[in-house]
């Protein structure tokens, strides 16, 4: 039987990328966009191992809580970078 420890955490690979790869992520938007990651990051209990905000796409590595589901996360993420939520 597994069982989970207050210690124990998860990794992920997450990518996406803009619509036709436009390079849309450059100069303030960039910079907004990787401090509003970190900041859903830092609410979510989420450590960012790697992180690289690119022209054409969002690479993280990630470390999280077994609370968290995958799909959560990326739902919080994404939607809080488009603006969405």
């Amino acid at each position: 039987m597994l069982s989970c420890f207050p210690w124990e955490m998860y990794f992920i690979k997450l990518v996406w990328i803009t619509k036709y790869r436009y390079h849309v992520l450059q100069g303030d938007i960039q910079l907004r966009c990787r401090e509003i990651l970190r900041q859903v990051c830092n609410s979510l209990d989420i450590q960012i191992i790697k992180g690289v905000v690119s022209k054409d796409h969002i690479h993280l590595h990630l470390s999280y809580p077994p609370q968290l589901s995958i799909n959560e996360i990326v739902r919080r993420l994404k939607g809080c970078v488009s603006g969405s939520q």
